[in-house]
């Protein structure tokens, strides 16, 4: 089964997958949801249809000194649907702290078009945080 990795956003949302080994993560998409969970979450169904995925993977935004923000509630709540509509997957949280940052760097070591990276940087962010779940499962 695949591991589906999310980079929760009121407007977009990057979404990445494993493997069928779950060896590796690549970037699958941006959902642009314009601050609707109804969008995200219809795109998620047809995604689980394609893909065998038994776990899903959110980044929580935590601030730098460990506390939680309002984004860190708003995820929460995002997360709370999931488990709702999908209560046979695993669900699981991840810290995405500096996940932005790290996709930012490498788009801009790739030399990405500025117009392009808004629309990428999210599902770069996906492929960080499913990377960081899976070492986190193979240590």
């Amino acid at each position: 089964m695949r591991i589906l990795g999310i980079d929760y956003g009121e407007a977009r949302t990057g979404i990445a997958i494993t493997d069928a080994l779950n060896i590796t993560a690549q970037g699958l998409e941006t959902i642009y949801n314009k601050g609707s969970d109804k969008v995200i979450l219809r795109r998620l169904d047809e995604i689980l249809e394609k893909y065998e995925v038994g776990t899903i993977v959110v980044g929580k935004p935590i601030n730098m000194n460990g506390t939680e923000s309002e984004r860190t509630i708003v995820t929460e709540n995002f997360i709370h649907k999931l488990k709702c509509k999908y209560n046979m997957l695993k669900i699981e949280t991840i810290d995405e702290r500096l996940t932005t940052v790290a996709a930012h760097k490498t788009m801009n070591f790739l030399d990405v078009n500025k117009n392009k990276k808004k629309n990428i940087v999210d599902t770069i962010s996906a492929v960080y945080i499913l990377e960081t779940y899976l070492n986190k499962i193979k240590n």
